[in-house]
């Protein structure tokens, strides 16, 4: 019987070529664009993350409420302590982050991604060894402390370091040693002479998923054993990220008690700890990597729903004209003994046939999407490349179908088949039956507009967003600017250091056209933050007044490179790039915070920055703040230190400068750094532009998506709007032929039809901005400079959609108004 009323269906649709196709290309358009983003909702989102019973699976972070600081990384003794202590958790392990450079075996030095690890991550996060062997306790031996020389005698010779234990990357085991499974007990050098030992080859596609904060690499090509002395180190050097897994049956509300436990007796037992409103937190792994991008996710999936609802609007609207011009036909059937029953279901045959279709077409469509997301999508979201159409969002599509049949199918075919079968047959004229249901289109076109109005507005807040990033002062003048990552790996001792630091910027100065070079460490927008925190006089006292600050090392000419504007005092000159010159520079909103009533240069500030406790520092200038978070906020308030302070080498990012395109000089670049020295390797050679335009990718992504689906809805009301009028014509045109012969002037006549088009346009409109008021709520995280309500927007949206509204109804008036009167009243 189904196949009976399929087959039918379709002979039924094949006489109809021009509907057929204009509503299986509707349905298109909806079940693409919602399948497209869907596989973005399941593969972030839903999707579970790929490690064995990742619900079990937890982030820990560090917070120093008082500071303001919620995600601060962990210290040896601090997560040893929490190893220890925390008896609900299954396993406690911890990772750091780094870039080095190997060389040797014969090939080119290479800069790479590095991690160390507690010896148990692989274990806890089910990395799978491919050949050789996991790490081992015996692995992370702490080296033994330096004694102290006595009073007044020199300082002994540092000891032998200790050969790291390395797990490598399977990919980096194809890539740097064409797979040679004799790989296993192979030296390698980790930078600065560091020994390692490789014990493992990892199987391929294992990866890190932390959240962006946590400026953890995805893939790193090489995993070093970590020899962490947790009863020696100091509490305040924190650089551990914490992965834990809790036990069978524990509850995240349970650890998270557990831990609150453990962060009051450090509390106790430290009152640097109390001071800084320490505590423990800890979140489900799954929701805490997707926390920064669910909301931009889910507001996009809720605009393709929109656009779904608005292309099953406008299939159902034509299925209802559609069955209007059918209804002669419809009302015979029915006068020959059809059954109501066999009505409905033959014309829900035709919707199920038209929806296949359009999710068949729809998928090809989510198959280009799909390509689109993948350029589009911004660096920090995580697991974009396995975006794909799988099972899971097939089974989505054939959903998708059955519902849209069902709701542009069931409505249309209760109509027809409840005609008043003697009022249609005693109806004469090609106009026999088009009245039928006209109150029921009217009111789908004004849903059609209401949602379609719905994604404009989101469309113009976005809109906005994206000019205000476009305005945003980020501290720094990015044109002209080249960039690359260079570490100082290949040096022994400081002088060395400094001399190879000295060398390289000489000769990048020399280059053609440079006309500045500078080095620091992080650079603004690189994803790299380090801490320090700052106090007054009555922080000496009293620990709970320091607060935290970003931290920033860099050579004395930075601030000119970037061309970061200085407020007041000096810049570093190179008397100041020395390990005794204890001057910082602040930004604007540190000196704001700390001098809000007078100038900020020759004050001092108590800051803990490289030492185990505070010291004074002479505030010698003040610059513009630098944006190093993103775009969006300002972030942290941040000091800024030498690069000679700090321990020469502790720059790891170049700039330079040049007046024309800054990545023609990028091959000069790589040739002088290997004319320098061929144990040096450059990464992310690129013009610090990109930084800029990957610190806009996540509010481009959603601008782009939810501008193609505004423009596509829009499309679909105008046509849906454009449908209406076309009908209501062609209903009254005996009325308009009386009218016109009765002195009724053309313009009069267009008016009547436009006037018509457009009270429907402002009654959707009127409710789209009920819905917009509500729903762009959700949009604010990813709003910039423009409020949820921006009344300027719902104006200016609100305008255009009625200039939409007016194109639509221009052709049908404008038919009507061109009608003869007495061809019309011969219309019956």
């Amino acid at each position: 019987m189904i196949l009976k009323d399929l087959a039918y269906a379709w002979r039924t649709l094949r006489k109809s070529p021009a509907f057929t196709l204009t509503a299986v290309v509707t349905i298109a358009l909806g079940i693409g664009a919602s399948t497209a983003i869907f596989s973005v909702v399941h593969a972030v989102l839903l999707k579970p993350l790929p490690y064995p019973e990742p619900d079990r699976l937890t982030i820990l972070w560090g917070e120093m409420r008082t500071r303001g600081v919620l995600d601060f990384p962990f210290s040896p003794p601090d997560f040893d302590d929490v190893r220890l202590s925390a008896t609900l958790l299954d396993g406690v392990t911890g990772i750091t982050a780094f870039r080095t450079v190997v060389s040797g075996e014969n090939a080119e030095s290479e800069q790479i991604a590095a991690a160390n690890v507690t010896t148990n991550f692989f274990r806890l996060l089910g990395g799978k060894i491919a050949l050789g062997r996991d790490f081992i306790d015996a692995d992370a031996t702490p080296a033994p402390p330096r004694p102290q020389p006595p009073a007044g005698q020199p300082a002994p010779p540092p000891p032998q370091r200790l050969t790291t234990m390395v797990v490598i990357s399977h990919e980096f085991w194809q890539h740097r040693y064409g797979g040679d499974p004799q790989v296993i007990g192979r030296a390698i050098d980790l930078g600065a002479g560091a020994p390692g030992q490789i014990v493992g080859v990892l199987a391929p596609g294992f990866e890190l998923l932390f959240p962006p904060k946590a400026n953890i690499e995805r893939a790193p090509a090489v995993w070093g054993a970590a020899r962490l002395d947790f009863k020696n180190s100091n509490r305040n050097n924190v650089f551990l990220r914490v992965v834990a897994r809790m036990k069978p049956g524990v509850s995240l509300q349970q650890a998270q008690a557990q831990l609150d436990g453990i962060a009051a007796n450090l509390r106790s037992r430290f009152p640097i700890k109390t001071a800084a409103g320490f505590n423990l937190h800890a979140e489900g792994m799954q929701d805490n990597v997707v926390a920064a991008v669910r909301p931009a996710i889910l507001a996009l999936m809720g605009a393709v729903i929109f656009l779904l609802l608005i292309a099953c609007a406008n299939v159902g609207n034509l299925l209802l004209l559609r069955a209007s011009a059918r209804a002669r036909e419809l009302a015979v059937r029915t006068a020959l003994g059809g059954s109501r029953w066999n009505l409905i279901r033959q014309m829900m045959a035709e919707s199920l046939l038209l929806a296949g279709s359009g999710a068949v077409a729809g998928l090809l469509l989510a198959r280009f999407g799909i390509d689109l997301l993948l350029w589009l999508g911004p660096r920090d979201l995580p697991r974009l490349t396995s975006i794909s159409l799988d099972q899971t969002v097939l089974a989505f599509t054939a959903l998708s179908a059955l519902a849209a049949a069902a709701l542009f199918g069931i409505v249309p075919a209760l109509k027809a088949s409840g005609p008043q079968i003697m009022d249609v047959l005693r109806s004469t004229g090609r106009t026999a039956g088009l009245g039928s249901g006209r109150v029921l289109r009217n009111a789908v076109v004004m849903a059609e507009v209401a949602l379609s109005f719905v994604l404009l507005i989101g469309c113009g807040l976005m809109v906005r967003s994206f000019i205000a990033l476009q305005k945003t002062n980020p501290g720094f003048e990015a044109r002209g600017l080249l960039t690359l990552s260079l570490p100082i790996t290949n040096a022994r001792g400081p002088q060395q250091v400094m001399a190879m630091v000295r060398n390289i910027h000489d000769r990048f100065a020399e280059l053609p056209g440079v006309t500045a070079v500078t080095a620091g460490s992080p650079f603004p927008l690189d994803g790299g933050l380090a801490n320090m925190r700052w106090g007054l006089e009555d922080a000496v006292a009293d620990p709970a007044r320091f607060r935290q600050a970003n931290v920033f090392f860099v050579l004395p000419g930075y601030f000119e490179t970037l061309r970061t504007k200085l407020i007041e005092g000096r810049t570093f000159t190179e008397a100041d790039n020395s390990p005794d010159a204890k001057v910082v520079v602040i930004d604007r909103i540190l000196a704001s915070k700390a001098f809000p009533h007078g100038s900020a240069v020759g004050k001092r500030l108590f800051m803990r920055v490289i030492t185990p406790e505070p010291l004074w520092y002479d505030v010698i200038g003040v610059v513009e703040h630098q944006r190093h978070e993103s775009l969006s906020a300002d972030g942290r308030e941040a000091g800024y230190f030498t690069d000679g302070y700090a321990g020469p080498g502790a720059v790891g990012r170049w700039a330079l400068r040049v007046p024309g395109d800054p990545a023609q000089l990028a091959p000069l670049v790589r040739a002088a750094v290997a004319r320098i020295d061929k144990r040096l390797a450059t990464a992310d050679v690129q013009p610090m532009q990109t930084f800029v335009d990957q610190a806009q990718a996540q509010t481009r992504f959603s601008l782009a998506l939810i501008a193609i689906f505004a423009a596509i809805a829009a499309l679909l009301a105008a046509v849906g709007l454009y449908g209406v009028l076309s009908n209501a014509v062609r209903q009254r045109t005996a009325e308009i032929g009386l009218r016109m012969a009765l002195g009724a002037a053309p313009g009069s006549v267009f008016g009547l039809v436009v006037g018509h088009g457009l009270r429907l346009s402002a009654a959707g409109i009127g409710l789209g901005l009920i819905a917009a008021f509500s729903i762009t709520r959700v949009m604010r995280s990813m709003l910039v400079g423009v409020a949820p309500h921006d009344p300027a927007t719902f104006a200016v949206i609100a305008g255009l959609f009625f200039v939409i509204a007016a194109v639509a109804c221009w052709l049908p008036a404008r038919r009507a108004a061109g009608m003869d009167p007495t061809v019309a009243l011969r219309e019956e």
